[in-house]
This record gives structure tokens, sequence and C-alpha cells, in this order.
């Protein structure tokens, strides 16, 4: 079995792939503040929960966009797992080709989303993710990710606007029935889910428009990616799970022989 780790500003996924099959998910939320032991608590909470014990993960893998908690996570890991995780980065083996100006800077969650989308469908796709940020990656029909796109993501603009006015409520992300707001709950829901639906869809547009491709394939995923991919017809699929299994695939491509 695999343990596959995603870390996002926001949250930690972890998933076990038995093969191509997801039979256990865990997420917790983005502390910098714990210690390895923790982590470990942690994670072996989940794998009581998901009935399997260190003996039974072969390896781990690690996906990560927050630096300042990689010591203790791979610290936890090796204490309690007894392996040390493969950590993901631009000098992995990937099959794509990184066309960017500066590779290093490429975030480990887009490489593992846009070697995902090429291994998958071998044709161009917008993977578009929404996390913390919301980023639309480009990869080529020739299976280059060479452009993307990054917006606030939805919890983040909502957090913005109420955090930024001194009389709005906090309010849960949900689509109203109607735009037209009867009242400030509403009204908020109205602006910011709407308003986000059709920031996405534009960008897409514009997207295949300046790209020339107009028969991308469009593929969401991340937490609230859900609420705007049922909204749309621009949007082809949702999958919750690209992370678990663009992880599997870079193990795969770069596990010891």
């Amino acid at each position: 079995m695999l343990l596959t780790i995603d870390v996002g500003n926001t949250n930690i996924a972890l998933g076990v792939m038995d093969g191509d099959n997801i039979i256990g998910r865990y997420r917790l939320m983005t502390k910098t503040t714990r210690t390895s032991d923790e982590y470990g608590s942690f994670i072996m909470t989940f794998m009581y929960q998901a009935q399997i014990t260190p003996d039974d993960i072969e390896d781990v893998i690690i996906s990560s966009v927050v630096p300042k908690l990689m010591y203790a996570l791979t610290s936890a890991i090796i204490k309690y797992v007894h392996k040390r995780p493969i950590i993901v980065d631009h000098k992995l083996k990937n099959g794509i080709i990184l066309c960017a100006e500066s590779p290093s800077s490429v975030g480990a969650d887009r490489i593992v989303n846009t070697s995902w989308a090429w291994h998958t469908f071998h044709s161009s796709t917008i993977v578009v993710d929404f996390g913390t940020a919301t980023t639309f990656d480009y990869v080529s029909p020739k299976g280059e990710f060479k452009y993307v796109v990054i917006l606030p993501g939805l919890e983040t603009a909502l957090h913005a606007l109420i955090g930024g006015t001194a009389k709005l409520p906090e309010v849960e992300i949900v689509k109203p029935d109607s735009i037209l707001g009867t009242n400030t709950v509403h009204g908020i829901q109205a602006g910011v889910v709407y308003g986000y639906i059709g920031s996405v869809e534009y960008i897409i547009r514009r997207m295949k428009e300046e790209l020339g491709d107009p028969d991308c394939r469009v593929i969401a995923t991340g937490g609230l990616g859900k609420v705007v991919a049922n909204e749309t017809d621009l949007i082809d699929e949702y999958d919750p799970d690209i992370a678990y299994k663009g992880l599997k695939i870079l193990y795969e491509m770069n596990k010891a022989q």
C-alpha cells in the first residue's frame, strides 16, 4: 500500500492507495506549529481507522506547498511509519515538460495535477484546482505544462469580504436559488458564488480563446470544486481524488527499483 500526503495551505489530505483503489482518506488542518509526534499521532489514528498498520505501508510520497512543516512531518513518517518519504519537486520524473521560466518555482501540487492529466488523457487539458487559491493549469497536446492562471479561492474571497467589512456576517458557501438576494446573507451568497462561477467561466473561455484550443478538456478538483463544477457546462468533469491519483503516478515513475 502507498500512503499519499497532499499538504495544502489550508488542509493536509492523506490517502492510502491499494493498487489504484483509494481505501482510506483523512484530512486535518494545516498548522506549522505541530511537532513530529503530533503528526505521528494523526497518522496512526488515520491508519487505525482505515484498519491498516505501518507494516502494510510499502512507501510514502508527499506533495507540499508549505515548506515550514516538512521537517516535522517527514520526521513523523520516519519515526512512526518507518519509511523515508519521496518528496515531490520539479526534479522528479513526471513525464511532462515544465515550460516555466523557473521550473523550481512550480508548486508541487501543480506538478501532481498536470502529471495526472497528461498520463490520464494524453491530450490538452486545463486542470482547475479549487483550494485556498484556485489554479488553472494548462497541459498542451505535447505534454507541456505551459500556462497558469491563479485566482483567490472561493473561501479566501469570502473571508476577505467578511474580514474587510465591519457589519457583514459570516455565511455558508451555498448557491441561493436566485441571484436576487432578499437579505444580507443571501446577497453575500449570491454575489460570492454566482460571481465566482462567472469568473471561472470567463477565465476558461479566455484561456481556450488565447490558446486556440477550443476543445481542450477541463477537469476540476479541490474541496470547493464541486460547488462550481455543478453549475457550469465549461467544466467537463469533477474529480476530488486527483491529488492521490497523481501522487500514485509520480511514485510509480520514481520508486526505487
